[in-house]
Parts: structure tokens; C-alpha cells; sequence
């Protein structure tokens, strides 16, 4: 029987750093994932999400009208970026999501001031996250008392003590009741689709190289375009399996509201499905073998689901986190998703979210073949 001897016990130690140095892949994955943890949740995350795009609606050019309108020009949850001359124009742009709130003012909230009246002020929130949502509203009621409470004097001082100055009435469409499964199931389809489908395919090319098979393939004259298209079409039909699946238990278990078409929803997943499987055809081409490869899905598969709006409301991130999280295919397909079961977008409304996952599969794909070898060496 072997002794433990100290001799032995480092030797094995220094080839395993040896080996560490040689796995550059690897090494370079242990020190990126914390580093990218670390700028995520120490810089990009946010459950207060502040400067919200706001649109407005005014039909009172009164001395109180424009006091409240500036109040929500300084403030940090307001960022009044439209002006909406009809109630039409408003939804639209609540529907397409170029605003989170319109703040509609009343023709006679001045009058109504005047007279020692409470005015009404209409508040419409894109509510499909109301962690998005929730912290402005509560924001809105203190903001109008302390923009008006220097305009408040006199007969109107009597207003500050009934509760507030100005009655809001918040309208939260596409979620009244705020129930949150309503936005994180639909999300859901698109996380569960990006997390297996780049990892199923990243073990494809590695796979088949450290089998052996390769061998095989290259001895065929399959060109590179058709092994990537063969080995990612199997896998679309598993796609389409888990977005059944996820769509049942959202209606069936979770009573999601379903307003949108289904069948457009089923043809937009085959973009999305197709980005993420060339991405995972990438990363197979690049690593050398399978461990590399999940740990290249991971480190995508990490920013994905914290900066595309799934965990943490979007606009609560800083520009440069949201500018990165632009380019990931989840971030436009939850909005699709949620667009569709929640508002009833068509294909003119998502459009917009469409064409980056689509300008994301051709250069997946163009990369993937490119990077595709002809020969083992």
C-alpha cells in the first residue's frame, strides 16, 4: 500500500495548472462568468426602473395643468418623450410599447381646482410587466401633491389635507389585476427555447469529432451549408414540441390570456428557433470539445436571460446594458410573445422586434459555416 507523499501530490498539482494553461477556452470561461455576474447585477440590474417613457395627453393649459406637467419633466420615473393628440394615437403607442404610460389631463382640471374640486387624471400603463410599472405609479400621487401644494393656498389649502390634490385613476391594460404569471410564463417559451436549444446543438460538430464520425462527413461531398441546415432541422421540431407544451400549461394551469393569433406566434417561433440553433451550430464549430461547448452556451445563454427583460424590467437598465441586451434574439422574442398572447399585435406590430432575430440567424448561420472545417486539421 502507497503512502501519501507530498512529492506525488504536487506533481499532480502542477499538471493540472499546466493542463489549466493549455485549456486557454476553459481558463478564459472561469474568469469571464464571474466577471460578467459581477457588471450584471452590480450595474445592469434594477427593480426600480426610473425614466420610463411617458407620452402626453393635455387638454388644459391652466397655471395648474403646467405645474404638474413640469413636475413630470424633473422627475426621475417620468420621461415624457410624445405628445398624443387622440386616445387612438395613445393606444397605439402603448400597443407597440414606445411608451410605458400616458398620462391623460382633463380639460376642466384647472376649473375643477379652482373650485375646490379633486380633478381626475387618467393614467394608462402598459402593465404586461408590473414590475415596470408598479413603483412609478405609487410615485405619481406624491409627485402631483408636491408639485402642487405652493399653488395651493388660500380657499385650495383645504385640498392638501383630503388625501391629495388631484384623483388618479390608473387604467393597467393588458394585466388589470397585475398577475405575474401573465408575463413570466409567455417569457418562459423563450428562455426554456434558448437555454436547450443552443445547448443540444453546441454538442453537435463536438460531438461527432470526439467520436470519430467526423471522418465520415468530411469523406462525404456534403457542402458546410448543408451539414449545418441537416443537423438543425431536427431540432426545429423539438422546438415546436416545448412551445406546445409551454402554451397548454400557460392557458390550461397558469390562465393566461391568449388574445393574439396562435398560428402567427407558431410561424414567428421558427425564426427564433433557427437563431438559436445556428448560435448553438456556432459555438460546436469554435470549441473543441463538448465541455467548451457548454460552457460557450452558458456564457450566452447568462446575458440573455438577465438583460433581455425577463427577470428585471428592461428599461430599469442602464443605455450601455441595454444596448447589449438589443442585440440578443430573447429580448425582441419576449416582446413578441407578450405582444401577441397580451395585446393581440399582428404581424405590423411586431415587425419591428422581427427583423432583429431574423438579421441574428444570417449572421449566426454565416458564421457557423464559415467556421466549418473541411478537414480535421
Amino acid at each position: 500500500m502507497h503512502h501519501f507523499t507530498f512529492h506525488r501530490f504536487w506533481a499532480v498539482v502542477l499538471k493540472e495548472f499546466v493542463q489549466m494553461k493549455r485549456d486557454r477556452t476553459t481558463f478564459a470561461m472561469m474568469i469571464g462568468i464571474p466577471l460578467v455576474q459581477l457588471m450584471v447585477f452590480g450595474f445592469a440590474i434594477n427593480s426600480d426602473p426610473r425614466h420610463l417613457p411617458t407620452a402626453l395627453r393635455s387638454a388644459d393649459q391652466g397655471p395648474f395643468a403646467r405645474s404638474f406637467i413640469e413636475a413630470l419633466r424633473r422627475s426621475d420615473y417620468f420621461t415624457l418623450v410624445r405628445e398624443a393628440d387622440t386616445e387612438a394615437e395613445a393606444a397605439q403607442m402603448l400597443q407597440l410599447g414606445e411608451v410605458q404610460f400616458v398620462i391623460n389631463i382633463p380639460e376642466d382640471f384647472t376649473r375643477r381646482l379652482l373650485r375646490g374640486e379633486r380633478p381626475s387624471v387618467l393614467i394608462e400603463a402598459d402593465a404586461t410587466d408590473p414590475a415596470a410599472t408598479g413603483p412609478a405609479l405609487a410615485a405619481a400621487r406624491a409627485l402631483a401633491d408636491a408639485a402642487l401644494d405652493h399653488d395651493l393656498t388660500g380657499p385650495l389649502a383645504a385640498l392638501r389635507s383630503r388625501g391629495g390634490a388631484v384623483d388618479f385613476r390608473i387604467h393597467a391594460l393588458y394585466n388589470p389585476e397585475n398577475i405575474t404569471q401573465y408575463n413570466v410564463v409567455p417569457g418562459l417559451m423563450g428562455v426554456v427555447l434558448t437555454m436547450t436549444m443552443i445547448i443540444i446543438t453546441a454538442l453537435a460538430i463536438t460531438r461527432e469529432r470526439e467520436r470519430g464520425t467526423m471522418e465520415n462527413l468530411l469523406a462525404t461531398p456534403i457542402r458546410p451549408f448543408e451539414v449545418m441546415a441537416g443537423k438543425i432541422l431536427p431540432y426545429i421540431t423539438v422546438g415546436y414540441i416545448q412551445v406546445t407544451l409551454i402554451l397548454v400549461a400557460a392557458r390550461w394551469i397558469f390562465h393566461v390570456p391568449m388574445v393574439g393569433s396562435l398560428p402567427l406566434l407558431y410561424l414567428v417561433s421558427l425564426a427564433f428557433i433557427a437563431a438559436n440553433l445556428a448560435m448553438g451550430i456556432t459555438f460546436s464549430t469554435l470549441a473543441k470539445n463538448q465541455l467548451q461547448a457548454i460552457q460557450m452556451a452558458f456564457f450566452f445563454f447568462l446575458p440573455s436571460i438577465l438583460l433581455s427583460g425577463f427577470m428585471f424590467p428592461f428599461r430599469g437598465m442602464p443605455d450601455w446594458a441595454q444596448v447589449i441586451g438589443s442585440v440578443l434574439p430573447l429580448t425582441h422574442f419576449l416582446r413578441i410573445v407578450r405582444g401577441v398572447l397580451l395585446k393581440g399585435n399582428g404581424l405590423a406590430e411586431i415587425w419591428p422586434e422581427l427583423w432583429p432575430i431574423a438579421l441574428f440567424l444570417a449572421v449566426a448561420m454565416a458564421v457557423a459555416v464559415k467556421r466549418y472545417r473541411q478537414t480535421l486539421d
